[in-house]
């Protein structure tokens, strides 16, 4: 029988772990991505209002989304456009799902 190794007391065990722990050192954080903030427009002017209301109707699929990349205009100001062109009946709606509803040209 080999002979029996000194047993470490608790204190010596923490000490131990305490140092390996340190060698590693702290674990760094991700900046992460960060993105631009998106300056669009919240109030419609005449001139985007005119060329909107020109080009959208023409537009395959309309979406808030689509609506707001084409003219850089804010979501909500897009949902109410949307809203006011179907109303029109210058658009039709395909799909009416609340999180995203989908309409095409009349």
């Amino acid at each position: 029988m080999p002979p029996k190794q000194p047993q470490k007391s608790k204190a010596q065990k923490a000490l131990a772990a305490a140092s390996s722990s340190r060698s590693k050192g702290k674990k760094k954080w991700s900046k992460g991505k960060v993105r631009e903030k998106k300056n669009y427009a919240v109030v419609l002017s005449p001139e985007l209002y005119k060329k909107l209301f020109a080009g959208v109707p023409k537009m395959k699929m309309i979406t808030v989304y689509t609506m707001v990349e084409a003219y850089k205009i804010n979501a909500s100001v897009a949902r109410r456009c949307i809203k006011d062109l179907a109303s029109k009946g210058k658009i039709k709606c395909i799909s009416n799902h609340s999180r995203m509803p989908i309409y095409t040209k009349a």
